[in-house]
């Protein structure tokens, strides 16, 4: 059994199951070169995402998001005519899957297929602060001596109160 190191192993980090996972996933995807892609900020809060997909329509591509992951599929489907005779085929239907994860707070605004390029429109909405103040009260009457009592239960009697 081999142990796999991890920034995330430290007891300090508890709870980042979820987002070692996601940074799995992205190292796994990045391997994949097809299609090529680019990401653009548009003004101040927009991100553009813009995909080569030539030969493909718009049947042929599926983009989907799922827990802040951005999926985009292509599937073409080979021509079966047999009235067709190749000399050289070197532009062969081929299928793709390329994943992005998406920080919270990123909203997908719509897809274009425009000349080859696919272009998915984002935008990060700035959240509301939850931020509130809260106030500080006196403890009730009685509490005092409850927690007392409570902490003589889980340590059990002082020397005093053995005799």
């Amino acid at each position: 059994m081999t142990a796999r190191l991890s920034v995330f192993d430290s007891p300090l980090f508890l709870g980042f199951d979820q987002f070692e996972k996601t940074v799995d996933r992205m190292r796994k995807t990045m391997a994949d070169g097809y299609p090529p892609y680019n990401i653009e900020q548009i003004g101040n809060n927009g991100l553009r995402i813009t995909l080569a997909v030539a030969g493909f329509t718009m049947d042929d591509l599926d983009v989907e998001v799922e827990k802040n992951q951005l999926t985009i599929r292509g599937k073409q489907t080979d021509d079966e005519d047999d009235e067709r005779i190749f000399l050289h085929r070197g532009i062969a239907a081929r299928q793709f899957q390329r994943s992005f994860v998406l920080a919270d707070g990123i909203e997908i605004l719509g897809a274009t297929l425009d000349n080859g390029l696919l272009h998915v429109d984002m935008q990060r909405v700035e959240p509301e602060s939850n931020a509130r103040r809260i106030k500080i009260s006196a403890p009730a009457t009685g509490v005092r001596t409850n927690i007392a009592s409570s902490r003589k239960a889980i340590t059990g009697p002082k020397e005093k109160d053995a005799k």
